[in-house]
């Protein structure tokens, strides 16, 4: 299939006749290099149309088969509904905020992405930043323009011999230590997927977050928004760094406290920050704009960068292509694929196997090596592959800078050194099908299991070798402690006097007066302060939170 569509770009289709000329219609609404243009015009019509409205989008959008977009377009609900002929959207960054994809898959709509495409340019702009937040060269510059000569006022700080802590060593945080190192950079990196072996090519000690903050003079951030990453750098982690620490981040907006930050910066608690990304862009009334030489803002430039804007048209305008001649894409963000006869019936199994794997996540948060999938009963049909990327992008996604997806999850747990591990089951005992993920690695083994109760409801059914039969909720609390009269009491107390609501509760014991686990699903996650107070509960072995 590949030869021949090679051998059909390379052909003048104006040979086949009428029937081939029935070419896909492919809409372009926002600029896009010309590479990609180039590419699928050699499949379709394309047409260009860049100052349409949302009213004129919609009134269009049935007309093709293809769209290709950048961060300008908004593809809604009412739009996608409105689509009956198109087959795949592209957006030619990282980014789909700005499509309705649950829409999509609703629809059977493919969107796909380009993950990879802005990973050098991102990272030369951190590179960048750093540099020029150390030699205070914007600045400089702005000084020399005004016929100024303040060579005394500029004096910079080397990056040779410092330390750069980098939290995040995906593709992006990877690549800026890779060049921090050949500048002389020491290296020290917190990231709770990557192998201690991993690190150790790059350069990188692996830490813990609380070392970086207290030990860098430089901390560069390149890791997603999520629950746990939401302002992480705040008042109280600033005040554990260094009067001489810079930070840089390059990454999202919102994993920064950036009013403390500006208050941090102020009162020289660290020496500065360079940000390229904002918790509101366009960034507006802000503290950090009043500040002048330790502060660099960028308006989010970091795939901003010729090559890059190339490297996604090209990227995504090489998936478009492949969808229309019926070939798989390769970055595709909502891809469930099993047959569509299947589609319907293990479905649900999907979002089982994800929640699965996003909970085990949170028992865990430490680097693995073996990641196990196994599929009881029903599920363990040869078509199951997606089971399996599902469980994997629930356990990887809360942690990772770059997206995590159906297509693209084996491929990050290999780069992670992770080895994944199929087993298929078809004997049923209880369920009608279930899932068991089991995990090994440094920190020891894990295991989690779950099944579908008349075919839809998730229930988790044991965490380790202890039997529970609960509902996950989006917030919970798991706690390992020994079974003894008064513990659970002491728990729903202390919660109780915290104003956190306990919704359900499922307690899993195996030998009377042994241990047990308890899974609580609570309205609100503990405070620091509650959960130092839960630690010194008689009998608590271990406790997690989980956020879903």
């Amino acid at each position: 299939m590949q030869q021949l569509t090679t051998q059909l770009l390379q052909t003048d289709l104006s040979t086949f006749g009428e029937d081939i000329l029935n070419l896909p219609k492919i809409l372009i609404t926002d600029p896009i290099d010309q590479a990609g243009i180039d590419i699928l015009s050699q499949i379709g019509e394309v047409e260009i149309q860049t100052k349409l409205s949302p009213q004129e989008l919609l009134e269009v959008i049935p007309n093709y088969e293809a769209l290709m977009i950048r961060s300008g377009t908004r593809v809604t609900q009412e739009i996608i509904e409105a689509a009956d002929n198109l087959k795949i959207i592209g957006r030619a960054g990282v980014g789909v905020d700005n499509i309705d994809v649950a829409a999509c898959t609703r629809k059977g709509i493919v969107v796909v992405n380009s993950p990879a495409g802005n990973t050098i340019a991102a990272a030369e702009h951190a590179i960048a930043l750093m540099l020029s937040l150390s030699r205070h060269i914007p600045d400089a510059n702005q000084s020399v323009k005004n016929s100024k000569w303040e060579r005394k006022k500029f004096i910079g700080v080397e990056l040779y011999q410092k330390t750069l802590g980098v939290v995040g060593l995906g593709k992006i945080g990877s690549h800026v230590a890779t060049v921090a190192r050949a500048m002389g950079m020491k290296l020290l990196a917190y990231d709770p997927f990557i192998p201690k072996a991993r690190a150790q090519e790059l350069g990188c000690t692996l830490v813990e977050l609380e070392t970086i903050f207290k030990e860098a003079d430089y901390i560069t951030l390149h890791v997603p928004k999520t629950p746990e990453t939401y302002h992480f750098i705040n008042a109280e982690t600033l005040a554990m760094m260094k009067p001489s620490t810079r930070i840089i981040n390059c990454s999202r907006g919102g994993i920064i406290d950036e009013v403390a930050l500006a208050e941090a910066i102020k009162q020289g608690t660290i020496a500065g920050a360079a940000l390229d990304v904002y918790e509101t862009e366009p960034l507006e009334d802000s503290p950090l704009r009043e500040l002048n030489q330790n502060v660099i803002l960028t308006p989010h430039l970091g795939a901003s960068t010729q090559e890059a804007q190339t490297n996604v048209a090209v990227d995504v305008a090489e998936q478009i292509r492949d969808v229309l001649l019926d070939l798989p894409a390769r970055s595709a963000v909502n891809i469930p694929s099993f047959p569509p006869a299947k589609l319907q019936q293990f479905k649900p199994y999907l979002q089982l196997a994800e929640t699965l794997g996003s909970l085990i996540y949170h028992l865990v948060k430490q680097p693995i090596d073996s990641f196990e999938v196994k599929l009881e009963g029903e599920v363990a049909i040869d078509e199951a592959k997606p089971i399996i990327v599902a469980a994997l992008k629930g356990f990887l996604a809360p942690t990772l800078s770059e997206r995590v997806n159906y297509v693209n999850a084996q491929m990050v747990a290999q780069e992670r050194g992770i080895s994944v591990v199929d087993v298929r089951d078809a004997t049923a005992v209880d369920y009608t099908g279930a899932i068991e993920l089991s995990i090994k690695g440094a920190s020891g083994n894990r295991k989690i299991k779950g099944a579908l109760i008349e075919g839809k409801e998730i229930r988790i059914i044991a965490i380790d070798e202890f039997s529970l039969n609960f509902v996950p909720s989006n917030q919970m609390l798991i706690v390992h402690c020994r079974d003894i009269p008064g513990i659970i009491g002491q728990i729903g107390s202390l919660l109780g006097q915290s104003d956190i609501n306990i919704a359900s509760m499922q307690v899993g014991r195996n030998i009377f007066r042994g241990d047990a686990i308890l899974a609580l699903c609570i309205d609100a996650l503990p405070t620091q302060e509650v959960w130092a107070e839960l630690a010194e509960i008689p009998g608590i072995r271990e406790s997690y939170t989980v956020t879903l």
